[in-house]
C-alpha cells in the first residue's frame, strides 16, 4: 500500500513539474519573428530611387505633352519617355487628308526638335498607338516603373513611321523650307556649263563662216 501511493505521489509531482515547464517556456507564437519578409517593403511603398525616376519622367511627358498641344491642327497629345526616346501620340481631327495630318506631324515634329527633351521624339498621329502611349503613361503616373514598358514601346516605334525632329528642314522667313543643315550652298551647275560650251562652239562656227575667202571678181 505504502509503495502505490509513493508512485502516486510521483507520477503527480512529475505532472506538475512539466506543467510549469511549458508555462515557465514562453511559445514559438508569442517569439518575435525574425522573418525577412516580415520587413518586407509594402507594395504601394516604393524605393526613394524609382520614385524620384517615375516622377522626372513623368514631368518631361507632361512637359512635352503641352508642347505638342499648342501645336494648330492638335486636339490632343500623349507621350512616353524612355531614356533619351520620346514616343509622341497625336489627337486629330479624323476627317482631315492624309497629306494634312502629315503636315500637323512635321509641325509638332519641328516643334520637339527646338526643345532638349524633345529632339530625340517620334510623333505619330496612329489612333491605336495613341491609345497604347495614354495606357502606358496612366500606368506611369500610378507608381509602375517605366522600364517595365520597354518591350512595348520597342513594339509600338516598330509600326510608326517616324516623323523625326532631326531630320526637319529648316524655314525661311516666308514659310519656305531651305536645305537642310550641311548641304552645299554653292555648287556650280552642270547644266549652266554645257549651255555656255554649246553657246560657244555655235559662236565660232558663224565666225568662221563670216571669215570665208571672197572669189576674184
Amino acid at each position: 500500500m505504502r509503495i502505490w501511493l509513493c508512485l502516486l505521489l510521483t507520477a503527480i509531482l512529475l505532472a506538475g513539474c512539466n506543467t510549469t515547464s511549458q508555462k515557465a517556456s514562453p511559445s514559438p507564437q508569442g517569439q518575435p519573428n525574425n522573418n525577412p519578409r516580415a520587413q518586407s517593403t509594402a507594395p504601394g511603398n516604393k524605393p526613394a530611387a524609382q520614385n524620384a525616376g517615375n516622377q522626372n519622367q513623368i514631368n518631361k511627358q507632361a512637359h512635352l505633352e503641352q508642347l505638342v498641344k499648342r501645336v494648330p491642327g492638335v486636339k490632343g497629345a500623349h507621350c512616353v519617355v524612355l531614356g533619351n526616346t520620346a514616343v509622341v501620340g497625336i489627337d486629330v481631327d479624323g476627317k482631315l487628308e492624309r497629306a494634312r495630318v502629315g503636315n500637323i506631324k512635321y509641325t509638332v515634329a519641328e516643334a520637339l526638335s527646338k526643345d532638349p527633351h524633345g529632339a530625340g521624339a517620334i510623333v505619330t498621329a496612329d489612333v491605336d498607338l495613341n491609345n497604347r502611349l495614354a495606357e502606358i503613361g496612366s500606368k506611369i503616373r500610378q507608381g509602375h516603373p517605366v522600364s517595365g514598358f520597354a518591350t512595348e514601346l520597342a513594339d509600338i516605334i516598330g509600326r510608326i513611321m517616324p516623323q523625326m525632329p532631326r531630320d526637319t528642314v529648316p524655314r525661311t522667313e516666308n514659310g519656305i523650307q531651305g536645305r537642310k543643315p550641311g548641304a552645299s550652298v554653292n555648287q556650280p551647275s552642270t547644266q549652266s556649263h554645257t549651255y555656255k560650251s554649246k553657246a560657244n562652239q555655235n559662236k565660232q562656227r558663224n565666225n568662221n563662216m563670216q571669215m570665208a575667202p571672197q572669189g576674184n571678181r
